[in-house]
């Protein structure tokens, strides 16, 4: 009877043994090759920031536009 409840738990075991694969990760801990200064650093926030709100400041500046505009019909 013990065998028989047993040999699941081992077929499981065995199972997640299976899946799960040990990786190494290769993360070395050495200085860069080239040192981004902070004008290079500051350039590139501006640009994401304003990649990211432009279409937002578009869209909220065409707010009344938009709630004038009839339905399209269909």
């Amino acid at each position: 009877m013990f065998s028989v409840l047993r040999r699941p738990a081992t077929t499981r075991s065995m199972l997640m043994e299976a899946i799960q694969q040990n990786h190494r990760s290769n993360i070395c801990n050495k200085p860069p090759k080239e040192n981004i200064g902070p004008v290079q650093s500051v350039f590139a926030l501006c640009v994401f920031a304003v990649a990211l709100l432009a279409p937002a400041g578009w869209i909220m500046h065409h707010i009344p536009d938009y709630q004038q505009r009839s339905p399209p019909e269909p």
